[in-house]
């Protein structure tokens, strides 16, 4: 499929009609309950979005940066890498699997022209100390079958599938982890070597550049405190603070008696009693 509509004006008609094929790939490719990872420079691939919100995403941001194989969306990259072990997916028989390679490629900036030198020497000159660990690593985990004769699903992409269904149904992170407790106890031959917990598998996400960061907003939608407003106190729109008070604050009435109550000679509490004076309030 043609992408070069991909790198023109967000406003011309070319953009608009490639963007209408892309959705209509992507929701027959990858949605679930009528909703996609929306790739725009703003969610990275980290949010779901319905058709409307993910068209209008991406005519206003435009698609993150160097994401041209579509891997979260059904995308698939065909290759003249060697042929895989037997513990590799067979690369015939990946039609419908999410181009891991690609998305892995992408997240560290890497070449895929020439999957043939991956075990060369020219990927480590591409990285920095330490990253080299970490990309082979990913296409170790994008290679490897879920199980012994799973053609459905590598190790990387199951990850993958499984927070996309959490944050589709809104699960806790208490609930995944239980999850993926249950399916390493059912499955421990297919989990081994999976994040043993949503703390590990949002990390793997980071690696491959699908995290987020979370910034606070002012509870009327005026301002998001990041950039050159990321130390502000109050809005400056509304002049609302950015802190929330506790409403359930007990000081206050732990303090009564010293400072709230009327001490005028009277017996207006029990407290004010001689035989009050006694205790330490």
């Amino acid at each position: 499929m043609d992408k070069t509509w991909m790198q023109k004006n967000r406003r011309s008609k070319e953009y608009w009609d490639g963007l209408q094929k892309f959705l209509d790939y992507a929701f027959q490719n990858s949605s679930i309950n009528g909703m996609i990872l929306c790739p725009c420079k703003e969610c990275k691939c980290g949010v779901c979005v319905t058709r409307e919100n993910a068209e209008l995403h991406l005519k206003v941001y435009g698609f993150v940066k160097g994401y041209t194989h579509w891997a979260a969306h059904g995308g698939f990259v065909y290759s003249s890498a060697p042929k895989p072990t037997s513990h590799d997916i067979s690369h015939g028989v990946r039609d419908e699997l999410d181009d891991m390679h690609g998305l892995v490629h992408d997240a560290l900036g890497i070449s895929e022209q020439d999957h043939t030198k991956i075990d060369g020497t020219e990927y480590k000159n591409q990285l920095p100390n330490g990253e080299a660990e970490k990309f082979y690593n990913l296409i170790d985990n994008s290679n490897k079958e879920l199980y012994s004769g799973c053609k459905r699903f590598s190790k990387l992409s199951f990850m993958i599938r499984l927070l996309h269904l959490k944050c589709l149904g809104k699960l806790s992170n208490k609930i995944f982890d239980m999850l993926l407790d249950l399916l390493k106890e059912a499955f421990p031959d297919a989990m081994d070597g999976l994040p043993k917990s949503y703390y590990e598998a949002e990390k793997l996400m980071k690696e491959l550049g699908l995290g987020y960061d979370k910034y606070d907003a002012c509870p009327n939608d005026c301002t998001l405190y990041w950039g050159v407003d990321a130390s502000r106190k109050h809005c400056e729109t509304c002049k609302e603070s950015r802190w929330i008070k506790s409403e359930n604050d007990p000081t206050g009435h732990m303090r009564w008696h010293v400072e709230g109550r009327t001490k005028d000679g009277n017996m207006r509490h029990p407290a004010d009693s001689p035989s009050c004076q006694t205790f330490d309030f």
